[in-house]
């Protein structure tokens, strides 16, 4: 019966078939859910005055007089809370504290104070105040301005913090810019795997992964070596020659024992492959529009975005991050190459018009203060640096053809350094002829077996290809000028840190 309704369904004209279904999806019953309203879309839709409404959420504050109480009301959807006014006092059930969860049956009504509307709950309209689930004595977040160390302390409560809070809110708001982003430049979302066989960095600092079962028995659950993946970018590249254009964002490790403000052991990387470009500036020039492409959206504050950070910090904080915005926005990034950033270093110390733990030559890496020097004093600004010594990258990045007297052997690179953050994004042009990369493999004495499959992609359709890859909780970090990366994930791990 299904296949002589498929087969029909085949026959017809597309257009007819693609408007039967808009038609059903715009039907009354496709839009409506079995969901209580949220505080978001109440304030977003709002009602008529003087109808009845059920809030639910978390008390954020009280004031209880003779004659009258007033409850601040806050479900997370949104900074705004809602404000109930009950009267008499006496209808408010005993113990509401701050964290209370609570649902309000009241009167929508025009507000007397600075809330446009307000919920009125009173014994002459059948409101209530119900608890749906009350807090104790020591539940710690009854008190407010906790400091960001002590949160940390409590993952289970944190997030109640306003602030935080909001942390997580524009974490969401950024990944759906992001995938309005690519998707507007025809690229496919993927899902590359967390579990690898390779070291895609080749600097060793992997978790290793073995199922408890089998290390009693010295067995090996996948018949080899397994990591947790430092960078999901060689399985990319596979997706890539497929699908021309892929990105995703997905949890990567590193077993680094940092224990800065902008280190974690388990962060997000957002990472995109790119086939059919055969220059650097295509990859820095499409990065910086991608990354544009969220600040626009912070300061047009789309659905709420900029507003939900600015009206959750202190008014210093708020002027540094709109500042912040603006200047990213101001004019197109600069770019440079590793070898005149050395110069611009060298030259800087020559003069004695900055200090720096050490002064670096050509073959050096960029250390964390040369990195936020150069983009926060020197430049003022994003700056993309090019073109880094082929001792200093990876194996896959494909090396320049032209060296000159004063540089050695550089590879088609870019590491995006921006003020106050340093680094927070690296990419390159990938090697796509087998050879060469066969060569540059051998050369570093690194064995291929693990690579194997890696190596087959340039033997059959091998294209030019770049890619990048941008640790996510920095640019968070950065834009909403949190001090500590540890804030902007959920539940932060990083070295002696894991605690539940």
């Amino acid at each position: 019966m299904l296949s002589h309704r498929l087969a029909r369904i085949s026959t017809r004209p597309t257009k007819n078939l693609v408007n039967r279904v808009r038609r059903l999806a715009t039907k009354p019953d496709a839009a409506k859910l079995d969901l209580s309203p949220c505080v978001k879309g109440i304030l977003a839709d709002v009602q008529n005055p003087d109808t009845p409404i059920e809030i639910n959420g978390w008390v954020s504050s009280s004031r209880i007089s003779k004659n009258v109480a007033f409850l601040d009301v806050n479900d997370g959807t949104t900074y705004e809370g809602i404000q109930c006014v009950i009267r008499p006092p006496s209808l408010l059930p005993s113990g509401i504290k701050n964290g209370t969860g609570i649902q309000v049956k009241g009167i929508w009504s025009e507000g007397k104070g600075k809330q446009k509307y307000e919920v009125h709950v009173n014994d002459t309209s059948q409101g209530k105040v119900n608890v749906l689930g009350p807090v104790d004595e020591l539940f710690p977040m009854i008190k407010s301005n906790h400091s960001a160390q002590y949160l940390r302390t409590i993952p289970e409560y944190r997030w109640r913090d306003q602030s935080l809070a909001a942390i997580l809110r524009f974490r969401s708001q950024v990944e759906t810019t992001l995938v309005n982003f690519f998707d507007s430049q025809m690229f496919i979302k993927t899902h590359p795997p967390l579990v690898t066989a390779s070291d895609c960095e080749g600097a060793g600092e992997l978790f290793k992964i073995e199922s408890s079962s089998k290390l009693k028995n010295d067995e090996q659950f996948f018949g080899k070596d397994a990591y947790l993946t430092v960078s999901t970018q060689l399985h990319l590249e596979v997706l890539c020659a497929a699908l021309s254009r892929v990105w995703t964002l997905t949890p990567c490790f590193r077993a680094e024992e940092s224990d800065t403000n902008r280190h974690l052991s388990e962060f997000w990387m957002l990472e995109a492959e790119i086939a059919f470009v055969d220059n650097v500036s295509q990859l820095t020039k499409f990065s910086e529009k991608m990354i544009k492409s969220v600040v626009t959206n912070l300061v047009a504050d789309y659905n709420g975005m900029g507003s939900n950070l600015i009206n959750t910090v202190d008014k210093s904080t708020t002027q540094i991050m709109t500042d912040r915005w603006e200047m990213l926005l101001s004019k197109d990034w600069d770019s440079i190459t590793y070898t005149e950033a050395i110069k611009i270093i060298q030259n800087a110390v020559d003069s004695k018009s900055v200090k720096f733990e050490t002064r670096p030559i050509w073959g050096d890496s960029l250390k964390s203060e040369h990195e936020k020097w150069l983009a926060g004093e020197y430049f003022k600004n994003p700056v993309f640096v090019t073109d880094y010594p082929l001792e200093e990258k990876a194996f896959y990045m494909k090396i320049n053809d032209r060296t000159t007297e004063e540089a050695g052997t550089t590879v088609a690179c870019f590491d995006l350094l921006v003020p106050d953050i340093g680094e927070l994004i690296g990419g390159s042009m990938r090697e796509h002829d087998l050879q060469t990369l066969k060569t540059e493999i051998e050369r570093r004495g690194m064995d291929t077996t693990p690579l194997d499959w890696y190596l087959k992609l340039r033997e059959n359709g091998s294209v030019p290809h770049g890619g990048f890859g941008m640790g996510f909780e920095r640019l968070l970090q950065y834009l909403s000028c949190t001090e500590n990366i540890r804030d902007v994930i959920p539940f932060p791990r990083s070295a002696s840190t894991c605690l539940c």
